[in-house]
Order: C-alpha cells, then structure tokens, then sequence
C-alpha cells in the first residue's frame, strides 16, 4: 500500500497524542537514565500521551569516553534487567515508548532505538544504518528497517545521522508511515544547524509528521542543543523545546491534517513519474 493510499484508508483514525522526551542523561549510569525515562513515561501518560520517543543512546548517554571503555561489554539488551522499570512504566501506563541504547552487535555493538509496547513488551530493536565517522569504531550498522502501528497509526524509526540521508525518511512514507520517529544526538554549533534544516526538511518532503528528540546539556566534549520538537506534515513546527533543560514535548497527530497536506503536496503521488534523474548538461560561460 502507498503512503497516500494508507492516509486515505484510514480517515476513522483518532488523533494520536505524542511526547519528545529532551533528557539530561548521566554518562554510563543506566539505572538512573532507566529510572528518569520511568518517571518521564509517567508524566506523559498523565498528559495523554500514546508514545513517547527519547534520544539517542538516552539509557547509557552519548559521553564518548564512557562508550570507549564501556563497549562491547556494556552493551544493554533489550529485553534484559537493565530496560526492566522502563517496561514496568509502560506496562503501567499503556504508553509505548522508544528508548536509545547500544545493544550487542557480533564483536561491536548497535546503536540501537528500542520500542517497548503499553503492554510492557519489545516491540522492535531499530538498529542505526548510518553511522557518522567517529561511530564506526564502536558499531556496526543495522540494515532492516522498523515500523510500529499504534492506534492505527504507523511510526517509523530513525536515529540521528538517518536523518542526513533522505532516502532513509523517503523510504519510510512509501512504505505507508504516517510519521517518523528520530532520537538524536546534536550539538550546539553546525551540528544545531543541521538540526534545524533536517528535521522540517523531512517532514514536508514526504508530508508526515517528524517527531525529534535530542539531549540537552553537557556530556564530557559535547554539548547538547536541545529544540527537541514535533513537525507537522508541511514541515511547520508543532511544539518544541527549549536549547538548555529537560522538557517533555506534547503534540497530536491529526488525520485530517495529513491528509489536507498530501491532497494540496502530492510529492508522494509524483515520486514515481521523476524516478529517473534528470539529464545533466555543462555550460561553459
């Protein structure tokens, strides 16, 4: 089924509450990063939420150092004791989460988002297939894509530098996603510019809602950016936050909104008849 033949099968749908969970994480210290996304799953299901998504690597923290001495060997499963009070949470709450964490990959590990459902169960290990320079020392790239349906409403996962490659977005809206699920890990500077110009981008390119997660504040070398935030299918921001604290991010997923979008951008109707690159010819002045 085509992304716009799912949006338009589903018109019955409810409007899907989501929250971006920005965090303040503890370098290497899972139990309490666990014990925070409990509290922080908690706060959204009292404010409605359905799903909750985190950033990148949000259970160990993205403080290089730590991850150089820590991996292989610190790497979390995600059905292991070390998940076990953010299933609890979910289980309690219905909610479905998505939480960052390296996971055992062969002789490396995986960067991994992993979905648990409301009823406290795995749902998918998303494991990052683009890794940045500095990752390819520690990990391995998955290669499978994830999607999660949740109250009718499909989410696909993304992690980070997935965003730097529309393919990967693109990919996800023809496959039926109505939205798509990206925890990361920028930092002030260019890297924030390229938070800013991503995440909209990849919203307003394929017409789904874009839902970011990033960290705030220092880790060892890095300082986080902050401006978690929900985009709309036109690439408008719906809620974000700020650049400096922890905040939870509350928006709702609208059907008619999405769907008003893919009638007036029909960029998903029209992939096909541009599927060939267009002729390119040099002129010399």
């Amino acid at each position: 089924m085509t992304a716009s033949a799912s949006a338009s099968a589903s018109r019955d749908r409810a409007p899907l509450r989501v929250a971006v969970a920005q965090t303040l994480a503890r370098p290497g210290d899972v139990a309490y990063n666990a014990a925070e996304a409990a509290v922080t799953i908690a706060r959204a299901a009292d404010a409605g939420a359905r799903v909750v998504l985190f950033p990148e690597l949000s259970l160990t923290g993205y403080e290089p150092g730590w991850l150089k001495s820590a991996l292989p060997a610190g790497a979390l499963t995600p059905d292991g004791p070390e998940l076990s009070v953010v299933r609890e949470a979910c289980r309690a709450t219905g909610v479905t989460a998505v939480v960052g964490a390296p996971t055992p990959a062969g002789e490396k590990s995986a960067i991994s988002a992993i979905a648990v459902g409301g009823d406290g169960e795995v749902l998918a290990d998303y494991r990052k297939s683009r890794l940045e320079e500095h990752e390819r020392e520690l990990f391995t790239p998955g290669t499978d894509c994830r999607t999660l349906t949740v109250d009718g409403w499909q989410l696909a996962l993304g992690i980070c530098y997935d965003s730097s490659f529309p393919e990967h977005a693109r990919a996800a809206a023809r496959s039926g996603a109505d939205a798509y699920l990206c925890g990361g890990a920028f930092v002030q500077g260019d890297s924030d510019h390229r938070r800013s110009v991503y995440f909209p981008a990849r919203a307003l390119e394929n017409t789904f809602y874009v839902l970011f997660a990033n960290f705030a504040g220092r880790q060892g070398p890095w300082d986080f950016c902050g401006r978690s935030a929900v985009y709309g299918p036109d690439g408008r921001v719906l809620a974000t936050a700020g650049g400096e604290e922890a905040e939870l991010v509350l928006a709702d997923l609208d059907d008619a909104r999405l769907a008003e979008t893919r009638r007036a951008l029909t960029m998903l109707r029209d992939v096909d008849r541009f599927a060939s690159p267009p002729r390119t010819t040099s002129c010399a002045v």
